[in-house]
C-alpha cells in the first residue's frame, strides 16, 4: 500500500525539519520526535540506545563533540517510501548522505546510510518509535 500525496508530503516535512534540528545542533528538540521507548539502532554502535533520554543523551554528547571540533554537519534525504501498516502506524525508508566538514569549508560526504523507521502519530504530529541505519556497502 502506498501513502496518499498528502501524507507523503506531511512525512517529508517531518524528515526535512528532523534533519535540520540535528544540523542546527538542537539536540533536544531532535530527541523529542522519537517516542519515549525508542529504539535506535546504528552501525559502529556496541549497544542499541532503548528510551528517548538515552538517545538524547547521545545526540547530546556527539553535538557537543562536532561543536568542541568546530565540525559542521548535513543531512541530504532522499528515495522516502512510505507505507502505512494496518495499525496506523507507517514504515519508511530513506536514502541520507551525511556530509561533514570544519566550520567555513565545503561540506565532503562522510556516509551514504539507509534508514529504516517506524513512525508512529501521537496527537498532531509524528514520532520515531524505531530507526535502523544501515552504511550502504555493509548491507551488501
Amino acid at each position: 500500500m502506498y501513502a496518499t500525496a498528502e501524507l507523503y508530503a506531511e512525512i517529508t516535512q517531518f524528515y526535512a525539519w528532523h534533519m535540520v534540528l540535528m544540523d542546527d545542533r538542537e539536540p533536544d528538540a531532535w530527541a523529542d520526535a522519537y517516542t519515549e521507548d525508542a529504539v535506535f539502532e546504528e552501525p559502529g554502535r556496541t549497544d542499541v540506545l532503548r528510551g528517548r533520554e538515552a538517545i538524547r543523551a547521545s545526540i547530546t554528547k556527539r553535538t557537543a563533540a562536532l561543536a568542541e571540533a568546530g565540525t559542521v554537519m548535513r543531512h541530504w534525504v532522499n528515495n522516502l517510501a512510505v507505507t502505512p501498516l494496518p495499525d496506523g502506524t507507517l514504515r519508511t525508508r530513506y536514502y541520507s548522505l551525511a556530509m561533514r566538514a570544519p566550520l567555513g569549508q565545503r561540506p565532503d560526504i562522510f556516509a551514504h546510510v539507509v534508514c529504516r523507521d517506524v513512525l508512529v502519530r501521537e496527537g498532531d504530529r509524528w514520532l520515531v518509535r524505531h530507526r535502523n541505519i544501515g552504511i550502504d556497502p555493509l548491507e551488501h
